[in-house]
């Protein structure tokens, strides 16, 4: 009964420590990454996985659908 949960937990780990670089493409704010200085600890590494642990399904789905978005809308300027 609790494999299922620990495997969720894992993979959202998992999902934390991989995308914690292009952790920019997952929020509502700027879509580029921040300056030299910008979360480069392990603090804002840590709190990232913590958030990605629980919340990573929902990050995927807002992840992939602003990249599309922003691909849509650069079709549409190039036309």
């Amino acid at each position: 009964m609790t494999l299922p949960i620990v495997v969720f937990v894992v993979v959202g780990a998992v999902f934390g420590l991989v995308s914690w670089r292009w952790r920019h493409h997952f929020s509502e704010g700027s879509v580029r990454p921040g300056g030299p200085d910008a979360g480069r600890g392990l603090d804002s590494r840590l709190v990232w996985v913590v958030s990605c642990t629980l919340l990573w399904p929902l990050l995927l789905l807002t992840g992939a659908l602003g990249q599309l978005s922003r691909r849509a809308l650069a079709r549409q300027r190039t036309r």
